[in-house]
């Protein structure tokens, strides 16, 4: 809800169009007489109607309203733009302001910010103001706009200057409780659920619903055990399901408790300096932070003085950040834009701990309040826990439609019963009571239980291989990956980087390179100057703290941090850090070296830089790091070596991390602002220092899981921040990229007057540099071999630059290079996001792995993300694993096929049970029957239930199969399971009905009076009945027959169901379930041939001849032989059904398979050695007209312009048109 609404109509508009969170906004007013007649149908529903408008809220709102101008609405309904299309009542809740204001006006408070939100929301002359609360997030109605905006934040259209100007000497008290009074107390409040209200939401379940009717239609008939017994499970899963979502809100709530019981100090017009409680805080307010540690309650724009911030919370990394100071800047650009993506740097988050404050000359630290309550970055992260995204999944919306064939399939059973009773002049009572039996018996109430079962038992497995979820209902998801994206640092490599060696740089040639592990520390020059103060490290509790990668280079030097005791030292009024040579230091000129200002590093930006003053002389500098290409295009070309691309990639292509590092001498007058220094002017015409290489070393654990993962045909992609060279080379030594596949370095490069926008691809066999007209210094060009590559496989590589330009410029052409995309570098951590959900566009089901850093975004879009953090930040992604290896991703996958397949033999045992149980009581019905309260008891209880409890448990196969498990209920092996089961079971119990009639013992007589001796023919009089008395609804030997035939059948199909390999192990693995089994077996034969009258009489059952019974068991038996070769044989052979759709020529609907098919049929794929434009730099791109595969000609398509090896633009006509070649 973060962008504006865009308005359709008066009464309809988007809310937050272009995000997460767009939806749709329709205004409604309320009418009595409607809620009058709505009020008086809840009376004579019982109830019902209101049920069914708090399942459809906006059927309520249709119902008790009606549309106006959502200027004038009192009611609201918002409905999600996602496929979902959940919607939501809310109430419009209007705010007196007249009070408030007293004899000011608002003109009045917002003299100095006409453009506040605020002031556009409070309407004249009545002073009140509109709002509604989405989500936690508070949206006012803006009068001028006519829309309802966000409200809780400062505009981003506010420049820096006007920053400083509005609110840096803060707010007045009446200021102050205006915008309170609108946007709320800052806080992150999570009430904690009462028990009362979470039992209620859960009883209202509509699968409780429905189970209630059902028992009160079995109570009613006087099946008082099974009733009860069902009773009492639906009371402890209830219990269950409260006590698990009360635990999970208490949780929630201490998380952020903390949070709203802040002590700050905020300095006002009126008051100046003074304690507040932070809940008091308001977009606008002067915050001063003093030294000691405390954590942020609010979002906060840094004004003066600097900070240390600890982000893990956000990142994922412990790691102290230095926050600096907006600058003072007159200029038209809003603030944000004025940074770019580096204005991070001047905001201090929400929920983030100050470790340090450094106060400048003009007095202590002051930031102002940016945003409060859940607009703020830890609200935000709150706030996806509290609504996650729906993911769309197949299986749940396949189950409904599922159900509701059941329910039809009860409905026909619900005509025949009537029929049945009818025709035979059963009272009116008895015959609604049996047909809405047999309705329900078609549906078990179980269904839905059924697909979480595997879940539950999953999530039990997984947490004891340390891996955690906060989101169970992806772990069935999990089951359906086939596509993995990898961070690289600290993910498939090593946390930390070990220093490797150092090649200095003099007279524009490298020098010999310095080893560290054989040569110790660098010896004293520029190189070593650079890597002593170009860091972000801090000296806190008395040892230096921050980056791991600085550590390790500022260690490489030998050299001391401290913080300076005195401004004696640095002469500035302010304290800095300072670094000093060490003991084991060769000799240096000097005493030491003041870091005086950081520009921090930015993935953006992909550099940081220091400025420095030597210790007791006035002479400053300041010195580079960052990305080699990067830091050599600031540098003089005159100081960078002409075997700078050769050297690079040397080091490159082994999988070295390289840092480059450079200098320039600065001239400052004393009484200089660091903080008002251009970054752009300090940062040009520096002289390149040399080169730093670090080791990243494979983690042991990755090499292996990626080989499983591409025999399990599951792709694999890497997607980092680091240089491409070595993104590249780490995936080839990982086995990502396979020995012998080629790889295509894509780049793309946006539109410069008079060339559009354009994409290069070649072949990476060895690299030359680029000269350009401006830099002699660029990425590397990489040279091509002209060899087809239609021989080998291929990969494509490129930059998160790349993967920019191609979206804006070439989107029809990008899903066709993410077919073949795995290494996508230099990723910020919004285009990591942007690719894993390219990806889902495709229908790949994505997961995603990374170490927390940068990655939180893409963790949450993925269909399942893995954080390898413990940092709160990793609270957003649906699985954490505390083991910090990749290994847990075949882990999770493994897991996740197996709850799939289990789910799925549970719901197919589950409706083939029930579709058993309706056609033998449908039977029965016929001569006015039915089965018997202990009957079903024995057959739903003692035998369905236990195996839905233990079926589950079947652990997964330690091997990932080359395949995955079907996604989808309603899919051909599933329905024909289904089908065939019900068909079997049908046959046997209607020769059974049938046959049994025929035999010499057989009587229509319906009592019970003992077990016959022997297997003799029982005669009137000499057996169990007696023609005189009156018919039983029960005992008959048709009941006997088909109660034995379907109870068998519940056991024997449960052992069907329970597959194991390729994605479960086998059953016997099972303990649990197959005593279980084993014990129900047995139970059932002792039963049908114990010959105990007690027993008998118990179940209502007569006793037969031991030949009878023995039939009943051969039935049985055939009918489970056949059942097993059915369902193992051919409907669970995968090769049966890769030869059936080969036969019929079925082809896989998914876009990527599509494409795939397309790509493969284009005999120029992939292009080489050229480069393709965009028709127009300001619309879509104009792609090679090839790569648009299709089976017929496209009309309309008229030329496509190359580049060949020889510099040559050429111009071809497509479709037997002229071709011609311009020189350029």
């Amino acid at each position: 809800m973060g962008g504006k609404p865009s308005s359709l109509d008066g009464h309809h508009a988007l809310l937050g169009k272009g995000t997460e969170e767009e939806m749709e906004i329709f205004g409604y007013r309320s009418q009595v007489a409607k809620r009058v007649l709505c009020v008086a149908g809840y009376l004579f529903s019982c109830g019902a109607l209101l049920l069914l408008f708090y399942w459809k809220p906006e059927w309520d709102v249709w119902a008790t309203c009606v549309p106006c101008h959502l200027e004038e609405a009192d009611t609201v309904l918002l409905r999600a733009t996602d496929e979902f299309q959940r919607c939501k009542r809310k109430k419009v809740i209007s705010l007196d302001l007249q009070n408030l204001l007293d004899s000011e006006t608002p003109d009045e408070l917002f003299s100095e910010d006409q453009e506040s939100v605020i002031n556009s929301a409070i309407a004249r002359p009545g002073y009140k103001v509109k709002y509604i609360q989405v989500q936690k997030i508070r949206c006012v109605w803006n009068v001028s706009e006519k829309a309802f905006v966000r409200v809780g934040s400062l505009e981003d259209s506010n420049t820096c200057y006007q920053i400083h100007q509005k609110f840096g000497d803060g707010l007045t008290r009446k200021q102050q409780e205006l915008r309170k009074m609108v946007c709320g107390p800052n806080a992150i409040e999570i009430e904690i659920q009462p028990i009362w209200k979470l039992l209620f939401k859960e009883i209202l379940n509509p699968f409780y619903v429905f189970q209630a009717f059902t028992l009160a239609l079995w109570l009613a008939q006087g099946y008082i055990e099974y009733s009860i017994s069902i009773i009492i499970m639906s009371i402890i899963s209830i219990s269950l399901t409260v006590y698990d979502l009360r635990r999970q809100s208490i949780n929630l709530h201490n998380l952020v408790k903390e949070h709203n019981k802040v002590q700050v100090t905020v300095w006002t017009k009126a008051k100046g300096e003074h304690q507040s409680e932070s809940c008091n805080l308001v977009p606008g307010d002067v915050l001063l932070l003093e030294g000691q540690k405390h954590s942020l309650p609010c979002d906060a724009i840094l004004l003066e003085g600097s900070c240390v911030v600890d982000e893990g919370m956000l990142t994922g990394e412990s790691v102290p950040v230095t926050k600096t100071p907006l600058p003072q800047v007159d200029n038209v650009q809003p603030w944000k834009k004025h940074s770019l993506e580096d204005h991070r740097r001047h905001v201090l988050f929400c929920g983030t701990e100050v470790i340090q404050t450094r106060p400048s000359g003009k007095g202590p630290v002051r930031a102002v309040v940016l945003q409060t309550g859940f607009s703020t970055a830890k609200g935000d992260l709150v706030r996806s826990i509290l609504y996650p995204k729906p993911m769309n999944f197949r299986l749940h919306k396949e189950a409904f439609f599922f159900i509701v064939g059941l329910v039809i399939i009860g409905l026909i059973g619900l005509v025949y019963a009537v029929a049945v009773f009818g025709s035979q002049g059963r009272p009116a009572s008895e015959t609604v009571t049996m047909a809405l039996l047999l309705l329900t018996a078609a549906v078990p109430p179980a269904i839905p239980a059924a697909l979480t079962t595997g879940i539950v038992y999953a999530q039990r497995r997984l947490k004891k291989k340390k891996i955690f979820c906060i989101s169970p209902q992806r772990i069935n998801i999990c089951g359906q990956i086939n596509l993995v994206c990898f961070d690289k640092t600290g993910t498939l490599t090593e946390d930390g980087l070990d220093l490797w060696g150092a090649i200095p740089c003099q007279g524009r040639s490298f020098l010999p390179l310095h080893s560290f592990s054989s040569s110790g520390p660098l010896p004293w020059g520029p190189l070593c100057q650079a890597m002593a103060t170009c860091h972000s490290l801090l000296f806190l509790e008395g040892k230096i703290q921050g980056d791991p990668m600085d550590l390790k280079m500022f260690e490489g030097t030998g050299w001391e941090m401290q913080e300076p005791s005195s401004e004696k030292e640095t002469g500035e009024m302010e304290a800095f850090p300072i670094v000093k040579p060490g003991a084991t230091t060769s000799k240096a000129p000097l005493e030491g070296m003041a870091i005086l200002h950081q520009f921090p590093f930015s993935s953006s930006l992909l550099r940081m830089s220091v400025i420095t003053k030597e210790l007791g002389k006035d002479t400053h500098g300041l010195y580079m790091k960052g990305a080699p290409e990067k830091v050599a295009s600031f540098c003089k070309p005159r100081t960078v070596p002409p075997s700078f691309q050769v050297e690079l990639k040397s080091f490159t292509a082994q999988g070295f991390r390289v840092i480059a590092l450079a200098h320039k001498a600065l001239s400052l007058d004393a009484g200089h602002n660091l903080r008002d220094l251009d970054r752009d002017e300090l940062e040009s015409g520096l002289t390149f220092l040399g080169l730093l290489v670090m080791e990243n070393r494979l983690k042991g654990e990755t090499r292996p899981v990626l080989e499983e993962l591409r025999e399990a045909r599951i792709r694999t992609v890497m997607v980092t921040g680091d240089n491409l060279e070595t993104a590249i080379t780490v995936s080839r030594n990982s086995g990502m990229i396979p020995l012998g596949d080629r790889v295509i370095l894509v780049e793309a490069s946006d539109p410069e007057d008079p060339h559009p926008a354009s994409v290069t691809w070649q072949a990476m066999e060895d690299t030359q540099p680029c000269k350009e007209k401006n830099h002699d210094f660029q990425d590397p060009c990489i040279t091509i071999d002209g060899s087809s590559s239609s021989s080998t496989s291929f990969h494509f590589a490129m930059n998160g630059k790349t993967f920019q330009v191609l979206q804006k410029y070439f989107s029809p052409l990008l899903p066709k290079i993410l077919m073949n995309g795995t290494v996508f570098a230099r990723m910020s951590p919004g285009q990591k996001s942007s690719l894993v959900e390219e990806f889902q566009k495709l229908n790949y089901f994505v997961g995603m792995c990374g170490d927390g850093a940068n990655d939180c975004g893409a963790l949450k879009m993925a269909h399942a993300g893995i954080s390898l953090s413990e940092q709160e930040a990793s609270v957003a992604s649906p699985f954490t694993s505390q083991t910090p290896n990749i290994q847990c991703v075949p882990e999770l996958i493994r897991e996740g096929r197996a709850s799939l397949v289990s789910s799925f033999a549970v719901f197919k045992y589950l409706a083939i049970y029930a579709l058993t149980q309706f056609f033998g009581t449908a039977l029965l019905f016929w001569q006015l029957q039915i089965f018997g309260n202990f009957q079903y008891f024995t057959q739903d209880v003692c035998i369905t239930l236990v195996v839905c409890l233990t079926m589950s448990l079947t652990e997964a196969y330690p091997k990932l199969a080359p395949y995955r498990p079907a996604s989808r209920l309603l899919s051909p092996p599933l329905l024909l399971s289904v089908f065939l089961n019900v068909c079997f079971t049908l046959i046997v119990q209607i020769f059974a009905f049938r046959f049994v009639r025929h035999q010499p013992w057989y009587s229509p007589i319906r009592s019970h009076r003992g077990c016959p001796l022997g297997n003799q023919p029982i005669l009137l009089g000499n057996g169990t009945g007696n023609a005189t008395e009156p018919e039983d609804m029960v005992l008959s030997y048709e009941d006997t027959s088909l109660w034995a035939i379907v109870t068998f059948y519940c056991i024997t199909v449960a052992f069907v169901f329970s597959k194991g390999k390729p994605f479960r192990k086998p059953i016997y693995t099972n303990y649990i379930f197959s005593i279980f089994l084993c014990i129900q077996l047995g139970l059932s034969l002792f039963l049908f041939f114990a010959d105990i009258e007690a027993i008998y009489k118990g179940l209502m059952l007569i006793c037969t001849p031991t030949i009878w019974r023995i039939y009943i068991l051969i039935m049985v038996l055939v009918k489970f032989i056949v059942s097993f070769i059915v369902e193992d044989a051919i409907l669970q052979n995968h090769r049966l059904w890769l030869w059936i759709k080969a036969l019929f020529r079925f082809r896989s609907s998914s876009a990527y398979r599509v494409l795939q098919r397309q790509l493969q049929r284009d005999p120029s794929w992939p292009p080489l050695n050229q480069r393709d434009f965009a028709e127009d730099s300001k619309s879509e791109a104009y792609i090679n007209p090839v790569f648009e595969d299709s089976d017929e000609d496209k009309p309309g398509l008229n030329s496509l312009s190359v580049q060949d090896a020889n510099g040559t633009k050429i111009l071809i006509q497509i479709h037997g048109e002229h071709r011609y070649k311009e020189d350029i």
